[in-house]
């Protein structure tokens, strides 16, 4: 892989021109990575609810063109000046958050929400001098979530990059860069189940499923699955499930359906939708005196949080999380290490696998709620 250090490298890129138009394959020059950067060959891409929101670009102003992608798994091709832990031929998980290491958020054990490298949807540009690291014809094309990983090479900031067992399959453990280790650290780093408690899960995607195998890794003797689409109730059962709501076939708030089936409340709740009455629902289906709700799907900006404060005096516990509070650099390697060591499973989560040429039928499989995660073979 030396033969390319310090050079630009052409390669093929999955190019998102506009909003909700397929994205076109073509070739994008990757520059080298400058001070504290990191250049990577993608190996494995897969596609999260992230990059078809940004790609729709519905509810948000998004920047166009630009390289969609943060899911994935490669090889460290070449490193940028001030890079001293990582070496070309590690194998590594890209991140859409990051770990410095050096700010209060890093030193703090209790958060993963770095001041430096935090998620940032707006930002196209590289921190280190504001500029883009593709181009197409001597014009910019711009980074997503600082990964950008629907290409063959990318360039990364050495905090986003994590690495992990060369013997890991990266075809499989790519999934664990997001959405899964996110549901899953929810419950496991910040809902904390004991052993034979009850755990509620609000939403059974990718995220909500990652979850629900946190709840059964921690011995929870009862899941229940919320979800207004039935369909999804077989699959969930291998994920550890137990049983079942869907909220549309009551017409009573699903709490207080959750209430009745554990008599007072379920030990731990996790919400995985974004919807804030799912938020509220899942807050208030815990039992009083230890029950303890986790938030991780992301609301709509304008929604507000309701509830009587005597939920919170009678000792209820709502908490929110990021990336299931895993650091990216510290954590995630040991995430990818309870695969190995068959505890996580990780083929589960695999529905559907594409070649990077069918890149686009990846978007149309999750726009139909086919599947739970789609891998790209670079």
């Amino acid at each position: 892989m030396s033969t390319t250090h310090g050079q630009v490298i052409k390669c093929k890129a999955a190019i998102a021109w506009e909003a909700g138009k397929p994205l076109v394959i073509e070739e994008v020059e990757v520059a080298p990575p400058q001070k504290m950067e990191v250049r990577i060959k993608i190996l494995y891409t897969s596609l999260c609810h992230t990059d078809v929101y940004f790609w729709e670009a519905k509810a948000q102003d998004s920047i166009f063109p630009r390289i969609l992608g943060h899911e994935a798994a490669g090889i460290v091709e070449s490193v940028g000046e001030g890079v001293t832990e990582l070496v070309p031929g590690d194998h590594v998980l890209p991140v859409f958050t990051g770990e410095c290491r050096e700010c209060a958020h890093c030193k703090s054990a209790e958060s993963n929400m770095c001041s430096l490298l935090r998620i940032n949807t707006e930002r196209g540009v590289m921190i280190s001098d504001g500029k883009s690291r593709f181009s197409i014809k001597g014009k910019p094309v711009y980074h997503f979530l600082g990964t950008s990983t629907f290409s063959e090479y990318t360039v990364l900031h050495v905090g986003c990059v994590a690495k992990i067992n060369p013997l890991a399959p990266l075809d499989k453990v790519c999934v664990l860069s997001c959405g899964i280790s996110t549901g899953l650290g929810a419950t496991l780093n910040v809902a904390k189940p004991f052993k034979g408690s009850s755990v509620a899960v609000f939403g059974l995607g990718a995220v909500g499923l990652g979850a629900a195998e946190g709840a059964r890794l921690a011995g929870a003797s009862r899941v229940i699955g919320v979800d207004l689409n039935s369909a999804r109730f077989e699959e969930a059962k291998k994920f550890g499930v137990t049983e079942f709501v869907n909220p549309k076939d009551y017409n009573k708030p699903v709490q207080e359906v959750i209430a009745e089936m554990t008599d007072g409340g379920v030990d731990r709740s996790v919400e995985c939708t974004g919807n804030i009455n799912a938020m509220i629902s899942a807050f208030e289906c815990v039992h009083d005196g230890w029950g303890v709700a986790v938030l991780v799907g992301v609301p709509h900006k304008e929604a507000v949080f309701k509830t009587a404060p005597i939920n919170f005096l009678n000792e209820r516990t709502l908490k929110g999380t990021f990336f299931g509070n895993y650091k990216p650099r510290s954590d995630l390697p040991a995430v990818v290490e309870m695969y190995m060591n068959k505890e996580l499973e990780v083929e589960k989560f695999i529905t559907h696998t594409v070649p990077f040429s069918e890149i686009n039928k990846a978007f149309e499989l999750m726009l139909k709620g086919e599947g739970l995660r789609c891998v790209v073979k670079m």
